[in-house]
């Protein structure tokens, strides 16, 4: 069997997967390999003693729905009925997709920047729909001309933004995000609003368009990336109420609800520190260390890395002669047993790419960068 030949499904599942069954470093999926807060795991170990074990409601249990009401107010006046708590950012995705296809009578297009997230760009053709891959500027700027005549060219109904970005960690302006709602009151589309990695930032912190906040707007948010429990599976979406309602019937016969006792723990932590500030400013400084570690060893290598803002990857270009990431991946990880993402599994026009995971421990990032350079000694 040609190693170099391409599984079917995601290529996340496949490098990330060969870690899980025959070790090595993974800096493929975007699992963080930090320990979450002692606090919360201490709330968890004595709230799974008390009878919250049974379904929670299907918008979420009051304590997390006053948390994130109160945490938002200062954006924007919401409401407890503007929030949906539900299994993960992806369900939220998945469920918003669904609602959309039900407002428009079927499958539509969208539209997603280039390289574009892996739910964005397969979530789509799983009802026979397309999203269109748009693509910055040389300078990672948006060319809104261009953009506006695809949004009509292409009938787009959706457009999604994550910021900062995965698999290329961009963090979106003021000023694009009023040119982008400029466009959506014109051309009438959709925009979902992709924050989860929204306190995973190096210097400036993101910009979030709340004062825009219409029917047009859906945002999704997790607190797997921010509390390093990507296994729990609690996130929630933000919509206008012109839209819950019918959002939260298509909830009920989808994911129903998130497991009652850890929306309890996540809220009695969030409410007895500070939402978390103390241990997500800790992760931001150990995710800086590691991004500039990997680039710096990157560069080196002779690669081409973008400046990244934010979020848990470093997105780069194959050394000269090198075009694909794929057989990189594959020969990187039987070689040296490190796993990494092909770009191509986010676009065709990045097969000469790979995306690094650093959300890691510095020791296990030191490992991966001399497993690095001893790959590129033997190549």
């Amino acid at each position: 069997m040609d190693k170099y030949q391409k599984p079917e499904g995601s290529l996340i599942s496949f490098f990330s997967n060969k870690v899980k069954q025959y070790g090595g470093i993974n800096l493929a999926q975007g699992i963080p390999g930090f320990a979450p807060p002692p606090e919360l795991l201490a709330i968890l170990k004595d709230i799974s003693k008390e009878p919250y074990h049974q379904y929670a409601p299907g918008v979420g249990v009051a304590e997390l729905l006053d948390w994130l009401e109160n945490n938002y107010q200062k954006y924007y006046p919401f409401s407890r009925n503007n929030f949906l708590i539900v299994n993960g950012a992806t369900e939220a995705l998945s469920l918003l997709y669904i609602y959309l296809m039900k407002l428009n009578n079927g499958k539509f297009n969208s539209l997603g920047f280039d390289p574009v997230y892996e739910s964005y760009k397969y979530l789509p053709t799983i009802f026979d729909s397309n999203c269109i891959a748009f693509s910055y500027e040389s300078d990672s700027s948006i060319n809104f001309a261009k953009l506006e005549d695809e949004i009509i060219s292409k009938n787009i109904k959706l457009i999604f933004v994550n910021t900062p970005g995965n698999p290329y960690g961009k963090i979106w302006k003021k000023a694009e995000f009023d040119c982008l709602f400029k466009l959506s009151e014109k051309h009438n589309f959709y925009i979902i609003l992709d924050a989860v990695y929204k306190e995973i930032y190096f210097e400036n912190k993101p910009y979030m368009p709340f004062e825009h906040f219409n029917q047009r707007l859906f945002y999704v948010n997790s607190f797997s990336k921010k509390l390093s429990i990507t296994g729990w599976r609690v996130g929630y979406l933000i919509a206008h109420n012109q839209h819950m309602q019918g959002i939260q019937s298509v909830h009920d016969y989808t994911g129903l609800s998130t497991p009652t006792v850890l929306q309890k723990a996540i809220a009695f932590y969030l409410q007895k520190n500070d939402g978390g500030n103390n241990y997500v400013s800790d992760l931001r400084k150990k995710l800086k260390i590691s991004a500039d570690k990997i680039t710096k060893a990157l560069l080196e290598l002779g690669f081409k890395v973008p400046t990244i803002e934010g979020g848990y990857f470093i997105w780069a270009e194959l050394p000269k002669g090198m075009n694909s990431g794929f057989q990189f991946a594959i020969d990187l990880y039987e070689q040296q047993r490190v796993a990494v993402i092909p770009g191509e599994h986010f676009s065709d026009n990045y097969k000469n790419y790979v995306r690094f995971n650093i959300a890691r421990e510095e020791n296990e990032i030191n490992e991966a960068i001399t497993r690095l350079y001893l790959f590129f000694n033997l190549y």
